[in-house]
């Protein structure tokens, strides 16, 4: 007759070993599962593009997102990242990548992306003076985090973006995170009425 210590043993061996076949066999059915998500990107505005004191090139932009990202959801899925980068190249950078916009989607119900004008958020700033006239790439990047097995990812890159080749009226335009609701208001009659902002 085997000792308690044996069969406790016993039972820990069988659980590991049918954890690692489940883990292995989840992460194989991600393989088969196709990622073809339904993803539309277009430039609904460049509010501005300025110089900055140190001479570098800073835009302002307003994007429309139309995406449904249900199809890059498993039973393996724990959450979705997901962030549109600005991608161009000058004589001095062979590939220029900016990070514009992000979110993170733990959800399948909220993998429905709806958004008429949300601005950018996190700042278009180039490493000199390269932005005005400048051809840009808008690409939609996803990475998939599972549960268990390798993280995988995908991109949608829509081109024929082309910024102003002028710099904007030298005047203030408020920050729109600061502003109050009446600010708000008040910078959307000056800036022709745009729709609600988003992020």
């Amino acid at each position: 007759m085997h000792s308690f210590i044996y069969r406790l043993n016993a039972l820990f061996t069988f659980a590991g070993t049918t954890l690692a076949l489940m883990c292995i066999m989840a992460t194989i059915t991600d393989y088969f599962h196709p990622m073809n998500a339904d993803i539309d990107i277009k430039l609904a505005r460049v509010e501005r593009i300025q110089r900055m004191d140190n001479g570098n090139d800073e835009a302002y932009l307003a994007f429309e997102i139309d995406a449904d990202l249900r199809p890059l959801f498993s039973w393996n899925t724990k959450l979705l990242f997901v962030f549109l980068a600005a991608e161009y190249t000058t004589k001095d950078n062979r590939l220029s990548q900016v990070s514009l916009w992000d979110r993170i989607i733990e959800h399948e119900q909220d993998a429905v992306l709806k958004l008429p004008y949300v601005r950018n958020k996190y700042k278009l700033v180039d490493q000199g003076h390269h932005l005005r006239g400048r051809a840009i790439n808008l690409t939609m990047y996803w990475n998939i985090m599972p549960f268990t097995g390798r993280l995988r990812w995908g991109q949608r890159v829509f081109s024929d973006v082309v910024l102003p080749s002028n710099y904007s009226r030298a005047e203030h335009v408020p920050t729109w995170r600061a502003m109050s609701a009446m600010d708000f208001r008040a910078a959307q009659r000056h800036m022709g009425g745009g729709p609600d902002l988003q992020y």
